[in-house]
């Protein structure tokens, strides 16, 4: 029988919560991360760029690039998973969602979107005027 890791977090509430915004804001990338990349994960392949490695802990950590729109990239950057791997002990510890900002404040309170892209609350002129900025270019 094939081994298989394990999954554990290094804080569960919070990565379901990242988990959830990411599913309603952005289905592709959710869809990708949870029908392939997890799975592959499981079989032991791992995917993305190494972060860094530990070598007291046997641990290393990776960063995952998720498939999203070019437009919300270039606004609130990529979507990227952080996880670490423990190969002896066979454990994959999911550690967040890049950009956290965004995902969290989708995940608090509905937001609104311009012209296809998230526009954060806090931070909303300074979203509309890259979003605004970017479409100018692109004529």
């Amino acid at each position: 029988m094939k081994e298989v890791y394990v999954f554990e977090y290094l804080n569960e509430n919070e990565f379901h919560k990242l988990e959830r915004s990411l599913k309603k804001y952005n289905m592709l990338a959710y869809k990708k991360l949870y029908f392939e990349y997890y799975p592959s994960l499981k079989e032991g392949k791992f995917l993305g760029e190494v972060i860094s490695t530990n070598q007291a802990n046997d641990s290393t950590t990776y960063e995952l690039k998720l498939p999203t729109d070019t437009l919300f990239s270039k606004v609130h950057g990529d979507i990227k998973l952080r996880y670490l791997v423990y190969k002896t002990q066979k454990t994959i510890v999911l550690d967040t969602l890049i950009p956290e900002d965004i995902l969290t404040e989708g995940h608090q309170s509905e937001l609104v979107t311009y012209k296809g892209v998230m526009v954060s609350k806090q931070h909303s002129d300074k979203d509309l005027f890259k979003i605004n900025l970017l479409n100018m270019i692109q004529k």
